[in-house]
């Protein structure tokens, strides 16, 4: 069975209802949908960030880095660290941890390697998200950084069937093949709950376009990805996919001097999200 094939039975799958997630992504959506009852407080929300050890140091390293950072002082608690960051960013945390962890936990060395390499390219597209959108797009920030997170979490679910479809892990990408694999990110993205105002910038991102003056919330996103430093493992460039050097004007700046003023700032969200 060819990656194709792979695909388009994954997806035929996913529409039959055989989309199952592993143990470790239910819990994480059980502590999803208990931050997200409006009748929470910031204690209960401590806690809940608590039950996760890999959520609490996320947390805290988010609220030490400097693009939320407010003086000089390290914080080493997560009740600060959460009053600093806010509920909202709390919530996209869980997110990413949710998208983290759909690739399962996989035994072959290749397939951690990519884990490994998709979960740092990502990291890189939410962080430079974030900034676009403070600089350059004007859409709002913390939805950039979340969109950032989960916009290959399509991808991590197809690393957890690696095992069971070994050409998913192919190079060769043949025609048919993005309608298929959008298609199982459409149905990954509608299985997590996420909001429809997500799913529809994530089209832009998933079809691979880029606006020659971005925009909206999926400009954005796509732009983040163009300009990542890590490119994403499971984008094939050895078949024609070129990435092209984009420099545009926004208002008197340019934006490659944007990006150098930035550095510090991507970077540090970077390293903080580094799950």
């Amino acid at each position: 069975m060819n990656r194709l094939q792979s695909l388009e039975k994954i997806a035929a799958g996913a529409q039959g209802g055989d989309l199952v997630f592993p143990s470790s992504v239910a819990i994480s959506l059980k502590i999803r949908k208990l931050l997200n009852d409006p009748d929470g407080h910031l204690a209960a929300t401590t806690d809940l960030v608590k039950i996760e050890p890999l959520l609490s140091a996320r947390v805290v390293a988010m609220a030490n880095s400097v693009a939320y950072r407010r003086s000089d002082d390290d914080i080493t608690d997560v009740g600060t660290a959460v009053a600093r960051i806010g509920l909202r960013n709390v919530q996209t945390l869980v997110n990413a941890l949710i998208v983290r962890q759909l690739s399962g936990a996989p035994k072959e060395d290749r397939t951690r390697e990519l884990l490994d390499h998709l979960w740092e390219h990502t990291a890189h597209v939410a962080a430079l998200a974030r900034m676009l959108a403070k600089r350059v797009t004007h859409v709002d920030a913390e939805t950039a950084l979340f969109a950032g997170l989960v916009h290959d979490a399509g991808n991590f679910y197809l690393l957890s069937r690696a095992t069971e479809f070994p050409a998913l892990l192919d190079t060769e990408r043949a025609e048919g093949e993005d309608a298929a694999e959008i298609a199982v990110h459409r149905m990954v993205a509608r299985k997590l709950d996420l909001p429809e105002e997500i799913v529809e910038a994530l089209e832009v991102v998933w079809q691979g376009y880029v606006s020659s003056e971005p925009a909206s919330l999926g400009d954005t996103v796509a732009l983040a990805k163009e300009l990542a430093p890590v490119d994403s493992p499971m984008v094939h460039l050895a078949n024609g996919r070129e990435i092209a050097s984009i420099d545009i004007t926004i208002g008197e700046e340019h934006l490659t001097d944007i990006l150098a003023a930035s550095t510090e700032e991507v970077h540090s969200l970077t390293r903080a999200l580094s799950f």
